[in-house]
């Protein structure tokens, strides 16, 4: 019994189901090409070889582009012109940017904290099919030179307040897994914008490599300095008070009342707890200051070990008090910094461990430039007129012409 025949709509797309991915490519290729062509006979105003008085330009021949589809990598034949040019833009972008638009998304991709194996899956996922877990790879090193370049710009403007903090973060290093750290350099300048100054990986913590950094940035051009605000390692401490010589340091007031409270009986923690941040409640200097005498001999009546901890932090914590009033809930901690580690930690747990510092510093780098470039065209930070209290010379200006360069203080 003969089979019935099919209708032509299903039996083509079936013939086109069961083709092999070659011979749906030679298609492909063939539509697109008639198509270019066709569009390239009107821009001359007849067909090709054709001769008519409408002619207005002529068929030069061919230039080869490689076009990226779902069925690989095909060679489009792309119509040449004696006069002008022609480019199938409702196909193509010029300068490859199809190609590009694939890299930025592989490359965005891994931004977001997506593995090369999953970048690789999800590409499969797409149709995108023979990208290669190295190829992905390869992709995402060609982040490397806007990276460095972003790290290495020169810091033209003064900087009156500096954040400093660092992150803990897994690499493969001599055939094992290693811990290394992390530390971002954040701060605002004198025309109250925040900015990432820099990004550097560590063996370890140390007051040498907190140093080196340091310095790093001041080579670069950073100055007028006036407040460092970190928590209280040692070395960096001690780092801060070399490079920056003049500054004043603010220890993060989170970290201090952590340190506070473990000096505690755990019954008596909330109460310390409040009883702290009523110094931080004050509307001015003199209160702040009266208060926090108030809270440490509280503390060295009923908790002595307690009271030496704030004793011995108790000029650092209060440095903010010496700067403009509508600044100090910015300045006189390190939440900024920590709230812009934690959305670091979003995109970097993912990866889970990295295969280098050269990954850390390209994923962690290119994360910072986009918080960079989104401070840059955000709100300030800071207004020019509190900016300006820190220059009193400035206060007369109009406010036009507030652009605070702050004299160095480092």
């Amino acid at each position: 019994m003969t089979e019935p025949s099919l209708p032509l709509p299903i039996a083509l797309r079936k013939t086109l189901e069961e083709s092999s991915p070659d011979l749906l490519r030679a298609l492909l290729q063939a539509v697109v090409e008639q198509l270019m062509s066709a569009e390239a006979d009107a821009r001359c105003g007849a067909g090709y070889g054709e001769r008519s008085a409408e002619r207005v330009n002529a068929r030069n021949g061919y230039r080869v582009r490689p076009w990226e589809t779902r069925l690989g990598e095909i060679d489009l034949a792309i119509p040449k012109l004696r006069k002008g040019s022609y480019f199938p833009e409702w196909l193509l972008e010029p300068r490859r940017r199809s190609e590009k638009a694939l890299l930025a998304a592989v490359a965005e991709a891994y931004v977001l904290g997506v593995s090369t194996r999953r970048v690789e899956r999800l590409l499969e996922t797409l149709g995108l099919s023979g990208i290669s877990k190295s190829r992905v790879s390869e992709i995402c090193a060609e982040l490397d030179p806007a990276v460095e370049a972003f790290r290495q710009r020169p810091l033209a403007l003064a900087y009156p307040y500096v954040w400093l903090d660092a992150l803990e973060m897994k690499c493969r290093e001599e055939g094992g897994g290693a811990h290394v750290t992390v530390v971002v350099a954040t701060g605002v300048s004198g025309e109250g914008y925040r900015e990432i100054l820099g990004i550097d990986v560590f063996t370890t913590e140390s007051g040498a490599a907190w140093l080196a950094f340091l310095r790093s940035l001041k080579a670069r051009g950073l100055s007028g300095v006036r407040l460092v605000i970190s928590d209280a390692h040692e070395g960096l401490k001690a780092a801060i008070a070399s490079v920056f010589t003049g500054s004043r340091w603010q220890r993060c007031r989170t970290h201090l009342t952590t340190n506070v409270l473990s000096k505690v009986p755990r019954a008596a923690q909330p109460g310390v707890a409040a009883l702290f941040r009523m110094i931080f409640l004050q509307q001015d200097k003199a209160s702040v200051l009266q208060q926090a005498a108030h809270v440490l001999d509280v503390l060295e009546q009923r908790w002595p070990d307690a009271g030496k901890v704030l004793a011995g932090a108790f000029d650092d914590v209060l440095a903010f008090t010496e700067f403009p009033k509508e600044h100090w809930r910015q300045i006189w901690s390190n939440n900024p910094q920590e709230r812009l580690n934690k959305e670091i930690r979003r995109r970097t747990d993912v990866v889970g461990i990295f295969p280098n510092r050269a990954a850390i510093v390209r994923l962690v780098g290119a994360l910072l430039a986009e918080q960079h470039d989104e401070w840059a065209v955000g709100r300030r930070y800071f207004s020019l007129e509190s900016v300006a209290q820190l220059n009193p010379e400035l206060k007369n200006l109009p406010p036009d012409d507030r652009q605070p360069q702050l004299l160095p203080a480092a």
